[in-house]
């Protein structure tokens, strides 16, 4: 069946794409009771709340989907200011002509990493415009903030060390690869960072900065914490990991792997003293283990990284487009 612009009415045929595809998946006590608004039952103290659209083409790559990625998405967002992520909610907008098959899957595909995540889908919305099938999806999230945790892209100190969770450049290489129908191995890291996040703090480490390195990648990302934290950051160009795969892609289509979008990667940083500690503990989680120091903290202003030459150069933030609809 395809999506009309009837499912859009608030009828009959809404209510049945609700019952058949988003009630199926997405039931909860707190989605049960059908109210306006969702009641949530949440503790004294600091929250963390994130909010993001989500437009990707393809709809499904290898890897991941429109679904998992916003789960993943908006749950990373919430961690990287040390927040548990508790809640989540979903509004979708539906182009007519999109199959319910595949609405189906991708749903399915949110529902499960939602339960992964350990976040509980509590309020939706659902629209229908006019188009050739596509799908839109915007995501909330709501996290807890436990007591005695601060971080910051402003908290970053002299000496402090940057850690660095895995290869970067496979999402921007995976989504690339799906438009030009080029044919190789290269996999999405589509993936919520629960089990990097839980270990660090689970091993006592005093963590500064946390953010995911997502669209702009991680030139963007190291600008944005040096300019908050008024530092100079100097990472080391041959200790950035990158798989041997993306770094054949990039270099054939002349990208470079510092500007590459991720959507399972982070970095921290952490006190030099904690430094080893830190990447004992991010290497013992699945999404950690390849994870590499790439820097450290420095008095001064600026993002500036060694190359593989022993020259250092200064590098800026991501200028132009980069790749559109990425995530």
């Amino acid at each position: 069946m395809k999506i009309t612009m009837a499912h859009g009415s608030g009828g009959k045929s809404s209510a049945q794409l609700m019952k058949d595809i988003f009630g199926k998946h997405f039931e909860n006590d707190v989605l049960a009771k059908m109210e306006d608004a969702a009641v949530l039952d949440l503790p004294a103290g600091r929250i963390a709340c994130s909010t993001d659209s989500f437009v990707v083409t393809p709809l499904i790559f290898k890897g991941g989907d429109i679904g998992k990625l916003c789960v993943c998405g908006t749950v990373n967002d919430l961690l990287m200011m040390g927040a548990e992520p508790k809640y989540l909610t979903c509004g979708f907008i539906l182009e007519e002509g999109l199959d319910t098959d595949l609405l189906d899957q991708i749903v399915s595909s949110m529902a499960a990493q939602a339960r992964a995540a350990g976040v509980i889908i509590c309020a939706g919305d659902t629209k229908v415009v006019e188009g050739n099938g596509g799908l839109y999806i915007n995501t909330t999230g709501i996290g807890l903030i436990p007591e005695g945790r601060d971080v910051s892209s402003a908290n970053c100190r002299e000496g402090d060390v940057i850690l660095c969770s895995g290869n970067l450049g496979d999402h921007h290489a995976c989504i690339l690869s799906h438009r030009m129908e080029i044919e190789n191995d290269i996999t999405s890291d589509c993936a919520a960072l629960n089990d990097i996040v839980d270990a660090l703090f689970a091993a006592s480490i005093d963590v500064r900065t946390m953010r995911d390195v997502t669209r702009g990648g991680l030139g963007t990302v190291i600008n944005e914490i040096a300019e908050s934290s008024s530092c100079r950051i100097e990472l080391d160009e041959d200790a950035i990991p990158v798989s041997p795969q993306v770094k054949g892609f990039s270099d054939i289509l002349g990208l470079d792997p510092l500007y590459m979008g991720n959507e399972g990667k982070m970095i921290a940083v952490v006190p030099a003293e904690q430094a080893e500690a830190a990447l004992a503990a991010m290497r013992r989680t699945e999404h950690g283990k390849d994870a590499a120091f790439i820097g450290r903290v420095q008095t001064g202003e600026g993002a500036f990284i060694k190359t593989h030459l022993g020259a250092t150069r200064r590098f800026d933030v991501l200028y132009g487009e980069g790749l559109p609809r990425i995530c």
